[in-house]
């Protein structure tokens, strides 16, 4: 299989599982992270995006912080959650369907992004990056993103080498007992950093909480 044919079907798959899932992984989805609402705290934008947005969650916080927000995920199911959430919650938002890896907006429109839990999902290691640089192309100068992925310092990965990041599926378990794999890159730290040092963005932050890397990226300024 060619480059081409295995990053197709790895959107394919991550798209029929969550739409498969997405009721039920939904429901289990309330509140947002600590982390993504720190991150906002003090900001605010005319634009904000959600890479991989889900049920909305983040969507919901972000329609806080902007004028204008856009949710966007790979899978309808989890759209149209999203979608029922902003009725049900009375927030504003556009959701879209599309590729982390090839975002349906224009360059340096994007004030505010969080990009949470998602880049994971993406294989190969060419792909991840390359999300990472869409998200570089969408943020404005003096834009500002938020960027996670589980962690190989996370409890469930403890008896793994922490400094080498792997491959590897979790299942999500539904109700009656189905489950249904998920594709993940678990990354040790170290990794984190190369991804995003690989990418067009710029790292103002790096951190590990609660068994997931974080970033704060944007385009401009130095490291640090």
């Amino acid at each position: 299989m060619d480059g081409d044919a295995a990053e197709g079907g790895n959107v394919v798959n991550t798209m029929r599982t969550y739409d498969r899932i997405a009721t039920h992984f939904a429901a289990t989805r309330e509140y947002a992270w600590p982390e993504v609402e720190t991150f906002l705290a003090e900001r605010r934008g005319a634009l904000a995006l959600d890479v991989g947005c889900g049920n909305g969650r983040h969507t919901e916080l972000l329609a806080d912080h902007a004028e204008r927000v856009v949710g966007l995920d790979v899978s309808r199911g989890l759209l149209g959650e999203a979608r029922a959430r902003a009725t049900d919650r009375g927030f504003d938002a556009a959701f879209l369907q599309g590729d982390a890896a090839a975002l349906p907006l224009q360059t340096e429109t994007v004030d505010l992004a969080v990009y949470v839990a998602a880049v994971h999902h993406l294989t190969p290691r060419a792909r991840r990056v390359a999300s990472l640089d869409e998200l570089a192309r969408v943020l404005t100068r003096g834009g500002r993103g938020l960027v996670s992925a589980w962690s190989t310092t996370h409890d469930r990965f403890a008896e793994q080498e922490s400094d080498r990041g792997f491959d590897t599926t979790v299942d999500w378990t539904l109700p009656g007992g189905e489950t249904v794999p998920r594709f993940y890159h678990i990354y040790a730290p170290a990794e984190f950093e190369a991804d995003l040092d690989a990418s067009a963005l710029v790292v103002h932050d790096v951190f590990v909480s609660s068994g997931n890397c974080y970033a704060v990226v944007g385009t401009d300024g130095h490291r640090g």
